[in-house]
């Protein structure tokens, strides 16, 4: 039964003027961030090595301003229920709180929800060839992808006479973000997907994570070697156990945490049988370690967050990479407008065209590289993909050091191995409690 006519104009009588209070929350936000920044300025030396500090501080401030108004919609949204009313202005809400545009959600979909409608390779000869395709696929996108951001951020670019090296990390985000959210697009566009249930703000916690993390390994690339960062890399198992603890209250076997103890006991031995590929005092050092643990802390934050939300939205994987970049696309255009980073990039990139070639080469590496990781974990599960992804990250660092000259003890590369090592172990004994666990099923029901 409908409302009469009065009583509606009576209930939008007392919403408030939402736009004005976030258009006003947003003012605010961005006033107070220019205040802070102008502050940590007098503060914070902008040449020094502890400079990174203040790069953060902004990048936080920056995501700020757009996080905060977002906040205000949501809640303004959710108190006076306007994401419920018909009409198309409301869609964007509806998109946001639910995540679907429709004003009532469909309960049953044609499709498994989170399922693409695709047809699986039958011979042997159709298996091998889509194995080949996806480990060719992952090897080349991110060994490309690997070498260009080391030389991005590491290398000079010389015009004529001015030799100039390239500082701006989250430009470089930006435009890995904004390549990704146009293939995913792209993707679903030509693809049957099943009906996107995820609340499109639940992405923005995850993708905030997402683009510091990917923040910090470009800013540690500054202070430590990409051999460096590719091990710490390997070495997240330690801070996603600690992380699933904590959020997710997760259980581990022993031979995860033995594992886990090998992983760390090989990548000291990285760190103390080499240079690291910078050399500097000890602040530097200070500053490469800081960041790298800030890459695993946040990534692996992004990585238990992406979990919790395919199990209770069950979104598919590329609709979760589309929604994810698409939150980041806004906080670091925000963030780079606050701080004139798209100008200066923009100038860079006139001064040096290969930059552009460099920047996008970079970017479609690792747009590529993601929906290679999709194919290959819904075909293949995540034991090969985690097998192919591991040769990778030993193929990453025997380039560095071969086109780069970073140079390795035989401690060094006894740490490299060791890491390695423990890697394919832990594969081996998953795959073990595996098969004694659906072993013991199997038992268990044939005695019934």
């Amino acid at each position: 039964m409908h409302q009469p006519v009065f009583i509606r104009q009576l209930a939008c009588a007392h919403r408030p003027n939402f736009p004005v209070l976030v258009t006003a929350t947003g003012i605010a936000t961005w006033v107070f961030s220019v205040i802070i920044s102008e502050i940590v300025k007098l503060v914070i030396d902008e040449n020094g090595d502890g400079a990174w500090i203040l790069r953060f501080i902004f990048t936080i401030l920056g995501y700020g301003t757009v996080f905060l108004p977002c906040y205000v919609l949501i809640y303004l949204s959710r108190r006076h229920n306007l994401h419920t009313l018909g009409g198309c202005q409301w869609r964007l809400l509806r998109l946001i709180l639910t995540g679907n545009t429709a004003e009532i959600v469909p309960e049953i979909d044609n499709a498994t929800p989170g399922k693409t409608l695709q047809s699986e390779p039958r011979t042997l000869y159709e298996k091998a060839l889509s194995l080949f395709y996806c480990c060719a696929g992952l090897q080349i996108s991110y060994l490309l992808w690997g070498i260009l951001q080391e030389k991005i951020m590491t290398r000079e670019y010389t015009d004529g006479d001015k030799v100039e090296r390239f500082t701006d990390s989250q430009f470089l985000v930006f435009v890995n973000r904004i390549l990704a959210f146009a293939f995913s697009g792209i993707y679903l566009l030509m693809t049957h997907q099943s009906v996107h249930r995820t609340p499109l703000y639940k992405y923005s916690f995850c993708s905030v994570s997402n683009t510091l993390s990917s923040w910090c390994q470009y800013e540690a690339l500054k202070f430590v070697s990409f051999p460096t960062q590719v091990l710490a890399k390997s070495a997240k198992v330690i801070p996603v156990m600690l992380m699933g603890k904590l959020v997710s209250r997760a259980q581990y076997k022993n031979y995860e945490y033995a594992t886990a103890v090998l992983i760390s006991v090989g990548m000291t031995a990285f760190l103390l049988g080499s240079d690291g590929g910078k050399k500097g005092n000890s602040v530097t050092t200070a500053s490469g370690a800081v960041l790298l643990c800030g890459y695993l802390i946040f990534d692996s934050f992004t990585a238990n967050w992406q979990s919790a939300l395919f199990k209770e939205h069950q979104p598919s994987s590329v609709q979760m990479m589309c929604g994810v970049n698409l939150m980041s696309c806004l906080f670091t255009s925000a963030s780079l407008i606050q701080q004139g980073g798209f100008f200066h990039s923009f100038s860079f990139a006139a001064r040096h065209p290969v930059f552009i070639v460099d920047c996008l080469l970079t970017a479609v590496s690792s747009a590529s590289g993601q929906l290679f990781i999709f194919a290959t974990i819904s075909k293949f599960g995540p034991v090969v993909f985690t097998i192919i992804m591991t040769v990778r990250q030993g193929l990453s660092i025997l380039l560095s050091c071969l086109l780069y000259r970073h140079h390795l003890s035989y401690m060094g590369v006894l740490g490299v191995f060791t890491v390695f090592l423990a890697i394919f172990l832990r594969i081996y004994y998953a795959q073990q409690h595996k098969k004694r666990k659906l072993d013991a099923t199997e038992s268990s029901v044939s005695k019934v």
